[in-house]
């Protein structure tokens, strides 16, 4: 009777043991992926210091000149809008140009012979976009926050609020980079999707003061919802709206890493 015990439970521990390997295997390869994207970034971290930093501080500085007593709660707006703005800078723009420039010259090839998931793959590049758009908002926001001279709002809430910004904007810009036809049309599609996004939703300003059309297109954008959730952070704190709108840009991540593992080619076709 033991021993027909004994045996009954061999399968359950052979499962257990496959689940257990095939866990720390996953594990094991995303930290190696991962250390190779934090390569790339420490090598070239005073690059992404200045491109995440410079445009949305001057974009400050501009508003902040040609202001004319403006109110706390505008001066709030132009900050969030600017930290959001230094996400798209380095979430939507540079990294579409970086993964595009990566697939196009071959580099992929590299990743292809190895033993390794897309989905790692995937995930260690938005790893990489993420570690690329957290200056800004640091800097940003020490800055800002001295130049504009207004009082932000720090709450719980608003590592969440930074994190699914940044993860919502990035995972859009690692798709456009994985789906690439080529460089060239990456490089202008990135740039157009750049400033649309910015000045033509509501980041910069207000939706009702956007005409009705383009209302109904900033719906479809990971921004709209960021700018929201930062201002109702830095204004007051965690409410309802910034709870609906975390939820969408949780969804808007979610769709994006399951769109580029199935965008992900190894190999450029010719």
């Amino acid at each position: 009777m033991k021993t027909a015990n004994g045996l009954a439970g061999l399968p359950d521990m052979a499962h257990t043991r496959v689940r257990d390997g095939g866990l720390r295997r996953w594990r094991t390869e995303l930290s190696i992926l991962f250390r190779i994207q934090f390569a790339i970034i420490r090598d070239s971290w005073v690059w992404v210091v200045l491109m995440a930093t410079l445009l949305p501080l001057a974009m400050i500085l501009f508003m902040n000149f040609f202001m004319e007593n403006p109110t706390p709660e505008t001066m709030v707006r132009i900050l969030a809008g600017n930290l959001i703005f230094g996400v798209i800078v380095m979430g939507l723009n540079s990294m579409g140009q970086e993964i595009s420039w990566q697939k196009h010259q071959g580099h992929f090839t590299f990743y292809a012979s190895l033993p390794i998931s897309k989905l790692n793959f995937v995930i260690a590049n938005m790893l990489r976009g993420l570690m690329s758009t957290l200056p800004s908002f640091i800097i940003l926001g020490a800055i800002g926050q001295y130049v504009l001279g207004v009082e932000i709002h720090y709450s719980w809430g608003l590592p969440v609020v930074v994190l699914l910004s940044m993860s919502s904007v990035v995972g859009a810009g690692v798709a456009l980079g994985f789906w690439s036809p080529s460089h060239q049309l990456t490089n202008v599609l990135a740039q157009s999707l750049m400033m649309v996004v910015s000045f033509l939703s509501p980041v910069m300003v207000e939706m009702s003061s956007l005409p009705p059309f383009v209302q109904w297109i900033s719906y479809l954008l990971p921004t709209t919802y960021a700018a929201d959730a930062m201002r109702a952070m830095l204004l007051g704190g965690w409410n309802t709206g910034v709870l609906a709108d975390c939820l969408i840009m949780l969804g808007f991540t979610a769709a994006s890493v399951v769109l580029i593992n199935r965008l992900v080619n190894w190999r450029v076709k010719a």
